[in-house]
């Protein structure tokens, strides 16, 4: 058995369970006291990180190896020794005092000394700045691991600045043990400062905060030590969330091909409201995605003015002028998911179209101004006797829980779970490793790139988001978190496709959302 599993070659049409730190640290407990040797365990996490390395960059000359006083520092030091027995140059980094060091990762540092390597300051490390030299170092890190529960501080955070810094211009590669050091295994946020890994080798479980808020910016390649530790350790752990991606959502039976039989009543009818004046994009787009997602028929409240706009792109969608205080009861009912927010405004015209969609309990995804006027707390909804779904970036969760953007992005987790409380709804934090939280469901989409950062993304989303949910609307009672989610990396994988050239690389700069809706049609029956 290999020693590290790559997750960029595992078979993307399963899903991967992830863990919390709490958990991880849980597991760690139980195989310790499974193997009953915890420096057994040390000795295989620093072997794996080595034979990464060597896999990687088999001309690497020289570690340097940073370590702190825990578990994580100990692995660092039993790679130091497999490095200095292998015959490389090691630099060892320690940023305690060597009497601080306990346990196993105390007997991992004797093992190290043995072999005649001994610790250096921080401030005499020799940053290789020669090319010749820099091309054959690697720099470890093994500081922190996920018991980090607080801000780095000095002087800590002056190495990570250094390392980060010199790996960067020197064009050092760097591999983090467990976890880039800074990052919040839980969470994925960044405690002040956090090292940039080009791999990280994480032990025994994936961490959830490897793949959401920074965790994706900072661990690059991510790498899983499994270690010997037996599968009955894990059997009766729930896991806090799951990796998925649309090859593994795809196989669902919702999404088959089509009888040959199949009329448009078999596919939903699916309503957009939105578009005030000025903002007729929004819905052309939310348009286009729930036609080309396969909605049988759609259609659109809208300024009259962007009437003539939306039949001009789209004269498959049913578009409707609304004016102001207009009643549209009738319209509404017709439809069996119903989309708002889309350019819909926060004016008086927006306002209106919301409050009598919350007279109804028809199933309603909710994004963009929708979600701001229901932030404002004065309007009433009924959101609890309805399926529905929010669709919020981080800006618009923070004024739906009334904090700051910078706490949602603290703690994405938390905050994806207390909107679906709040609002008894299924909830889509979109961002780095979008989140999706229906109830005590919690995904993580693995599709998508940083093209998709870019006006109107979301729009298609939301028609994406009605057009499925219209299409399975029978089933939506047990199945909408699966659902919810296949919009999601549906919509992702659309985007990775259109962010290709004709020779299958990225060219992610000016990637538009028009073209997503054009490549949505390629990955569905």
């Amino acid at each position: 058995m290999a020693l590290v599993q790559d997750l960029s070659a595992t078979d993307r049409s399963h899903r991967v369970a992830l863990f919390s730190a709490a958990q991880a640290q849980q597991i760690d407990a139980l195989a310790i006291a499974e193997a009953a040797d915890d420096y057994d365990l040390m000795k295989q996490a620093g072997d794996a990180v080595f034979q990464t390395v060597l896999a990687q960059w088999p001309d690497v000359r020289q570690l340097l190896v940073l370590c702190g006083k825990g578990n994580n520092g100990g692995d660092g030091f039993v790679v130091a020794k497999l490095a200095a027995q292998h015959g490389l140059t090691v630099q060892l980094v320690l940023t305690c005092e060597i009497n601080e060091l306990k346990g196993a990762a105390k007997q991992a540092a004797e093992d190290a000394f043995a072999l005649g390597l001994r610790v250096i300051k921080q401030t005499d490390i020799k940053w290789p700045q020669q090319s010749d030299v820099a091309d054959k170092t690697v720099i470890i890190d093994a500081l922190f691991g996920t018991g980090l529960a607080s801000d780095i501080r000095a002087p800590v955070y002056s190495l990570i600045e250094q390392t980060n810094a010199v790996s960067n211009a020197a064009k050092l590669p760097v591999v983090s043990v467990d976890i880039p050091s800074g990052i919040n295994a839980t969470s994925g946020a960044r405690h002040g400062i956090a090292i940039r890994a080009d791999i990280t080798v994480t032990m025994i479980v994936y961490k959830q905060g490897l793949f959401s808020g920074a965790g994706p910016v900072y661990s690059g390649q991510v790498y899983l030590a499994p270690l010997s530790v037996m599968d009955n350790l894990l059997a009766n752990l729930t896991p806090s969330s799951h990796l998925v991606s649309w090859q593994y959502l795809q196989k669902s039976h919702f999404f088959a091909k089509r009888a040959r039989d199949a009329h448009k009543g078999h596919f939903g009818h699916v309503l957009i409201a939105g578009g005030d004046l000025g903002m007729g994009g929004a819905v052309i787009l939310a348009a286009g995605a729930a036609l080309r997602s396969g909605a049988g028929l759609v259609s659109v409240l809208t300024r009259p003015e962007h009437v003539s706009a939306i039949l001009a792109r789209y004269p498959e969608a049913m578009a409707h002028g609304v004016s102001a205080d207009q009643n549209v009861q009738s319209l509404l009912a017709q439809a069996d998911v119903i989309v708002i927010g889309p350019g819909l405004g926060q004016g008086q015209w927006g306002e209106h179209l919301l409050q009598q969609v919350m007279a109804l309990s028809t199933p309603a995804v909710l994004d963009a101004d929708a979600l701001n006027i229901l932030a404002k707390g004065q309007m009433r909804h009924n959101l609890a006797l309805r399926h529905s779904v929010l669709t919020p970036h981080p800006g618009e969760a923070a004024r739906l829980l009334g904090v700051d953007t910078a706490q949602v992005q603290t703690d994405r987790f938390t905050a994806s779970a207390q909107l679906a409380q709040r609002y008894s709804s299924s909830v889509v934090l979109k961002g780095q490793g979008t989140l999706v939280q229906t109830g005590l469901q919690l995904n993580i989409c693995q599709d998508g790139n940083p093209g998709m950062a870019s006006g109107g993304m979301g729009d298609v989303l939301s028609g994406i988001m009605g057009s499925v949910l219209a299409q399975q609307i029978a089933h939506l009672p047990g199945a909408m978190h699966e659902l919810v989610s296949s919009c999601v990396c549906l919509h992702s994988a659309a985007a990775d496709i259109a962010g290709k050239d004709g020779t299958g690389q990225d060219h992610l700069a000016g990637l538009l959302a028009s073209d997503v809706v054009a490549t949505l049609r390629t990955l569905l029956n």
